[in-house]
Protein backbone atom coordinates (compact mmCIF):
# COMPACT_ATOMS: atom_id res chain seq x y z
CA UNK A 1 0.00 0.00 0.00
CA UNK A 2 1.40 3.28 -1.03
CA UNK A 3 0.68 6.56 1.16
CA UNK A 4 -1.24 9.35 -0.53
CA UNK A 5 -0.13 12.44 0.32
CA UNK A 6 -3.07 13.15 1.84
CA UNK A 7 -2.64 10.57 4.81
CA UNK A 8 1.07 11.93 5.01
CA UNK A 9 -0.60 15.39 5.70
CA UNK A 10 -3.63 14.31 7.86
CA UNK A 11 -0.53 12.54 10.70
CA UNK A 12 1.59 15.84 10.33
CA UNK A 13 -1.58 18.11 11.28
CA UNK A 14 -2.19 15.61 13.78
CA UNK A 15 1.19 15.80 14.83
CA UNK A 16 1.45 19.84 14.35
CA UNK A 17 -1.99 20.22 16.41
CA UNK A 18 -1.05 17.66 19.59
CA UNK A 19 1.54 19.63 19.47
CA UNK A 20 0.31 22.72 19.38
CA UNK A 21 -2.08 21.75 21.98
CA UNK A 22 0.72 21.20 24.24
CA UNK A 23 2.13 24.20 23.84
CA UNK A 24 -0.90 26.12 24.66
CA UNK A 25 -1.47 23.85 27.84
CA UNK A 26 1.82 24.47 28.91
CA UNK A 27 1.37 28.49 27.88
CA UNK A 28 -1.90 28.58 29.98
CA UNK A 29 0.08 26.68 33.13
CA UNK A 30 2.40 29.57 32.93
CA UNK A 31 -0.01 32.17 32.77
CA UNK A 32 -1.66 31.02 35.55
CA UNK A 33 1.35 30.59 37.61
CA UNK A 34 1.86 33.84 36.53
CA UNK A 35 -1.21 35.22 37.59
CA UNK A 36 -0.68 33.56 40.92
CA UNK A 37 2.16 35.03 41.47
CA UNK A 38 1.08 38.13 40.53
CA UNK A 39 -1.45 38.34 43.31
CA UNK A 40 1.42 37.12 46.00
CA UNK A 41 3.09 39.80 45.13
CA UNK A 42 0.63 42.60 45.07
CA UNK A 43 -0.85 40.88 48.84
CA UNK A 44 2.77 40.81 49.83
CA UNK A 45 3.37 44.35 48.63
CA UNK A 46 -0.34 45.09 50.02
CA UNK A 47 0.65 43.56 53.52
CA UNK A 48 3.81 45.40 53.78
CA UNK A 49 1.85 48.92 53.08
CA UNK A 50 -0.51 47.97 56.14
CA UNK A 51 2.75 46.93 57.89
CA UNK A 52 4.19 50.52 57.22
CA UNK A 53 0.94 51.71 58.50
CA UNK A 54 0.89 50.44 61.61
CA UNK A 55 4.54 50.96 62.42
CA UNK A 56 4.22 54.87 61.49
CA UNK A 57 0.98 54.59 63.62
CA UNK A 58 3.03 52.92 66.37
CA UNK A 59 6.00 55.30 66.19
CA UNK A 60 3.42 58.24 66.98
CA UNK A 61 1.87 56.76 69.16
CA UNK A 62 5.09 55.88 71.23
CA UNK A 63 5.89 59.93 70.73
CA UNK A 64 2.94 61.15 72.05
CA UNK A 65 3.17 59.38 75.66
CA UNK A 66 6.60 60.13 76.01
CA UNK A 67 5.14 63.93 75.35
CA UNK A 68 2.54 63.26 77.90
CA UNK A 69 5.04 61.68 80.39
CA UNK A 70 7.30 64.80 80.22
CA UNK A 71 4.35 66.83 80.34
CA UNK A 72 2.71 65.22 83.76
CA UNK A 73 6.59 65.37 84.88
CA UNK A 74 6.92 69.11 84.62
CA UNK A 75 3.26 69.70 85.97
CA UNK A 76 4.08 67.33 89.09
CA UNK A 77 7.48 69.75 89.38
CA UNK A 78 5.88 72.71 89.01
CA UNK A 79 3.26 71.82 91.76
CA UNK A 80 5.36 71.27 94.01
CA UNK A 81 7.38 73.87 93.08
CA UNK A 82 4.49 75.99 93.73
CA UNK A 83 3.18 73.83 97.27
CA UNK A 84 6.38 74.46 98.89
CA UNK A 85 6.84 78.11 97.92
CA UNK A 86 3.35 78.99 98.69
CA UNK A 87 2.98 76.41 101.82
CA UNK A 88 2.87 79.06 104.32
CA UNK A 89 0.32 81.62 103.20
CA UNK A 90 -1.95 80.69 105.23
CA UNK A 91 -0.12 80.76 108.49
CA UNK A 92 1.17 83.92 107.20
CA UNK A 93 -2.06 84.98 106.43
CA UNK A 94 -3.04 83.66 110.34
CA UNK A 95 0.49 86.15 112.01
CA UNK A 96 -0.84 89.02 109.80
CA UNK A 97 -2.99 90.85 112.40
CA UNK A 98 -0.84 90.06 115.25
CA UNK A 99 1.62 92.49 113.39
CA UNK A 100 -1.28 95.22 112.87
CA UNK A 101 -1.21 94.60 116.66
CA UNK A 102 1.86 95.55 117.18
CA UNK A 103 1.66 98.26 115.25
CA UNK A 104 -1.02 100.00 116.53
CA UNK A 105 -0.18 99.19 120.41
CA UNK A 106 2.88 101.18 119.44
CA UNK A 107 1.01 104.24 117.55
CA UNK A 108 -1.41 104.16 120.92
CA UNK A 109 0.96 104.72 123.13
CA UNK A 110 2.37 107.93 124.93
CA UNK A 111 6.19 107.16 124.87
CA UNK A 112 6.93 110.16 126.82
CA UNK A 113 5.44 108.31 129.41
CA UNK A 114 7.95 106.92 131.63
CA UNK A 115 5.97 103.82 132.80
CA UNK A 116 4.56 103.02 129.29
CA UNK A 117 8.16 103.80 127.85
CA UNK A 118 9.38 100.29 128.94
CA UNK A 119 6.54 98.50 127.38
CA UNK A 120 6.51 99.96 123.76
CA UNK A 121 10.02 99.39 123.77
CA UNK A 122 9.20 95.52 124.39
CA UNK A 123 6.11 96.05 121.75
CA UNK A 124 8.22 97.83 119.52
CA UNK A 125 10.93 95.22 119.94
CA UNK A 126 8.60 91.97 119.30
CA UNK A 127 7.35 93.49 116.55
CA UNK A 128 10.74 94.06 114.49
CA UNK A 129 11.62 90.45 115.53
CA UNK A 130 7.82 89.30 113.80
CA UNK A 131 8.96 91.56 111.01
CA UNK A 132 12.37 90.05 110.39
CA UNK A 133 10.80 86.54 110.69
CA UNK A 134 8.11 87.39 107.89
CA UNK A 135 11.04 88.78 105.40
CA UNK A 136 13.54 85.22 106.44
CA UNK A 137 10.26 83.58 105.01
CA UNK A 138 10.36 86.01 101.64
CA UNK A 139 7.04 87.97 103.43
CA UNK A 140 7.31 91.39 101.66
CA UNK A 141 5.48 94.27 103.30
CA UNK A 142 3.18 96.79 101.09
CA UNK A 143 3.21 99.99 102.31
CA UNK A 144 2.50 102.38 99.28
CA UNK A 145 2.51 105.72 101.04
CA UNK A 146 3.04 108.50 98.09
CA UNK A 147 3.07 105.84 95.05
CA UNK A 148 0.37 105.60 92.37
CA UNK A 149 -2.21 103.45 93.45
CA UNK A 150 -1.94 99.91 92.03
CA UNK A 151 -5.07 97.52 91.79
CA UNK A 152 -2.89 94.96 91.84
CA UNK A 153 -1.39 95.08 95.22
CA UNK A 154 -3.93 98.17 96.78
CA UNK A 155 -7.47 98.34 97.78
CA UNK A 156 -8.83 101.73 97.54
CA UNK A 157 -11.11 102.23 100.55
CA UNK A 158 -12.20 106.04 99.30
CA UNK A 159 -11.13 108.83 97.18
CA UNK A 160 -10.16 111.87 98.68
CA UNK A 161 -10.06 115.32 96.52
CA UNK A 162 -6.13 116.75 96.45
CA UNK A 163 -5.18 119.72 94.61
CA UNK A 164 -1.37 118.95 96.54
CA UNK A 165 -1.33 115.17 94.66
CA UNK A 166 -1.17 113.34 91.50
CA UNK A 167 -4.61 111.92 91.19
CA UNK A 168 -4.86 108.24 91.92
CA UNK A 169 -2.03 108.75 94.43
CA UNK A 170 -2.20 106.22 97.64
CA UNK A 171 -2.53 109.83 100.12
CA UNK A 172 -2.38 107.22 103.72
CA UNK A 173 -3.08 103.51 104.40
CA UNK A 174 -5.15 102.08 106.80
CA UNK A 175 -3.50 98.38 106.80
CA UNK A 176 -0.45 97.91 105.66
CA UNK A 177 -0.26 94.49 102.44
CA UNK A 178 1.71 91.84 102.12
CA UNK A 179 3.44 89.18 99.52
CA UNK A 180 4.80 86.11 99.89
CA UNK A 181 7.21 85.41 97.08
CA UNK A 182 5.70 87.99 94.78
CA UNK A 183 2.41 86.51 95.49
CA UNK A 184 -0.50 89.10 97.20
CA UNK A 185 -1.56 87.65 100.80
CA UNK A 186 -3.50 91.04 101.60
CA UNK A 187 -3.77 94.15 99.58
CA UNK A 188 -3.06 97.47 101.24
CA UNK A 189 -6.20 99.24 102.37
CA UNK A 190 -5.63 102.95 101.22
CA UNK A 191 -6.65 106.00 100.54
CA UNK A 192 -6.37 107.52 97.34
CA UNK A 193 -6.22 110.86 96.49
CA UNK A 194 -8.33 112.12 92.96
CA UNK A 195 -8.58 115.31 91.23
CA UNK A 196 -10.36 118.73 92.91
Amino acid sequence: MTNKPEDNIDESVIENESTTDGLDNHDAENQDQSEDNAEAVSTDDSIGDVLNEEIISLKEQVLRAHADAQNARRRAEQDVEKARKFALEKFVSDLLPVADNLERAITAGDAENETQKAVLDGVALTLKSLQDALTKYKVEVVDPAGEPFDPQLHQAMTMVPNPDMEPNTVMDVFQKGYTLNGRLVRPAMVVVSSAP
